[in-house]
């Protein structure tokens, strides 16, 4: 192994930072650091199933816990026997909280500012012994978590490269001023703070010398892009200044958006604009008026339902994925019902379910709870009706000419992020021969994984690379992955 092992849960935005973490721990192979998540109860779960997996096939390396359920939730994680640190989410990004312990530690150990605006929780230094590893290991885990509502700035991750050597990941944005009731992110992640514009364009720009053929913009809540920046830019503007001065960008994605923040300039874009790709993923949570009010969001039913109507008249082809909770407190039939129809009217082909789990200290725990069996049931039907949407959508798609970027093992993500394996000519029953020609080819990279092929007339193996950009005709569909050969 080369560097740290690192294990990612969550959002788009912590494997951004996970990228950023094996660089800053880089050579470190005796290290695990695994990436929390905080945003329901049974993400958490699965951080500490993740630990206690992690500890159990590699007894011998450290375990630094970091991510969202960490920033939250110090002590808990410090208590379990697997963990040796515990990183907030500012600690995370700083080089010195990956370096191994060391005597001088015991004697002065890290002492963390208390947090604001949550429960206050008790820091300690570690009491060391002796690892197998030969460094100084703590008896109890240390924590290294500050307050993260005192964090104003944030700037993108100087990362060499990704582990996926085709889509990269940039943070623009980072935090929320927004308090929905149901929501523990803001405490993990703090208030809301961009990334000045400069330096999401020349990281950008690196990132298509190395090799990366798309590019997707990260943040917490990344449409509140730019009013703490001077001249308040928004999100659209900030997306036109990078397709106007990162013209090799074939492809430009959004990881999520908050389909209320959407103005005119960032529509023409996702509507107009053929380098930005058609995916968007929305934050709706519910289609019940009274439960969106109770959830603090700040968009109606129609909002949504206009929304996507607006984007599907301009650009027909854009998919939708969503964000959908399940059970809230205070959901009758009646009420889950609605959502559940949101998904049809929406045209929701990628959804994101979750039951409600409430969250301590948040609002929504404090509310008339739905019973967890019956949460459990509205997101089962939920799920269903977002498969058959998408089922539905992907059949649709064959016979289709899809511009697919390649990833690993002959699989790849189409513009509308539909996932495409492409197949020798042969396997797939079609008689057309593959002559091996590509779109946009890149610069031969050792590190790229490949995949070799043999088209039906020829004996050389044609080679695929991971970031290489293919038209691929679509000619099946198998276990909701659409089935093609090289155009």
């Amino acid at each position: 192994m080369s560097g740290p092992e690192v294990i990612t849960l969550g959002c788009r935005l912590n494997k951004a930072e996970s990228e950023a973490m094996r660089a800053l721990a880089d050579a470190q192979d005796d290290l695990i650091i695994v990436n929390s998540c905080a945003v329901t109860n049974e993400a958490v779960r699965q951080t500490r199933q993740a630990i206690r997996r992690a500890k159990r096939a590699r007894p011998d390396a450290r375990v630094f816990v970091t991510g969202c359920a960490a920033q939250v939730e110090p002590e808990s994680f410090a208590a379990m026997p697997e963990v040796d640190r515990v990183l907030g989410n500012t600690e995370k990004l700083e080089a010195s909280s990956y370096q191994p312990f060391v005597s001088s530690e015991v004697e002065t150990p890290f002492r963390a500012k208390p947090r604001s605006e949550s429960l206050d929780f008790a820091r300690r230094g570690p009491s060391t012994s002796l690892g197998a590893n030969g460094f100084l290991v703590p008896a109890q885990a240390e924590i290294r978590v500050s307050d993260i509502m005192e964090v104003r700035e944030t700037a993108p991750h100087l990362v060499s490269g990704f582990a996926e050597r085709s889509r990269a990941f940039v943070e623009v944005q980072n935090g929320c001023d927004h308090r929905c009731t149901f929501c523990i992110i803001p405490y993990g992640r703090g208030n809301s703070r961009s990334v000045p514009a400069g330096l999401v364009v020349e990281r950008i720009k690196a990132l298509v010398g190395e090799g990366f053929r798309e590019v997707v913009l990260t943040g917490v809540d990344v449409t509140s892009y730019g009013p703490d920046l001077p001249g308040g830019p928004t999100l659209g503007q900030l997306i036109e200044r990078i397709l106007r001065h990162v013209p090799d960008l074939p492809r430009l994605r959004l990881s999520s958006l908050d389909c209320i923040e959407m103005d005119d300039r960032l529509f023409d874009i996702a509507t107009g604009e053929p380098r930005f790709m058609p995916h968007l993923h929305m934050s709706f949570q519910a289609g019940d008026d009274l439960i969106l009010k109770r959830m603090k969001r700040r968009h109606s039913r129609s909002d949504a339902v206009e929304t996507v109507a607006r984007l599907k008249e301009k650009r027909p082809e854009i998919a939708i994925g969503a964000d959908l909770i399940a059970g809230f407190p205070t959901e009758s039939d009646e009420m889950a019902g609605n959502t559940l129809r949101l998904v049809d009217e929406c045209d929701i082909v990628m959804g994101h379910i979750f039951p409600f789990s409430p969250k301590r200290g948040t609002p929504a725990a404090r509310m008339p709870q739905v019973p967890p069996a019956i949460a459990k049931e509205r997101a089962r039907r939920l799920r269903e009706a977002c498969a058959r949407r998408r089922a539905a959508w992907l059949e649709g798609l064959v016979g289709t000419t899809q511009r697919v970027l390649m990833e690993n093992d002959g699989k790849g993500h189409a513009e509308n992020f539909a996932p495409v394996r492409v197949r020798h000519s042969r396997e797939s029953g079609n008689p057309a021969s593959f002559t091996g020609e590509k779109l946009d080819p890149i610069e031969q990279d050792r590190h790229v994984p490949r995949t070799w092929l043999r088209s039906a007339g020829h004996c050389a193996p044609v080679q695929f690379r991971g970031g290489d950009v293919l038209a691929v005709q679509v000619t099946g569909l198998e276990n909701g992955t659409l089935i093609g050969v090289p155009a």
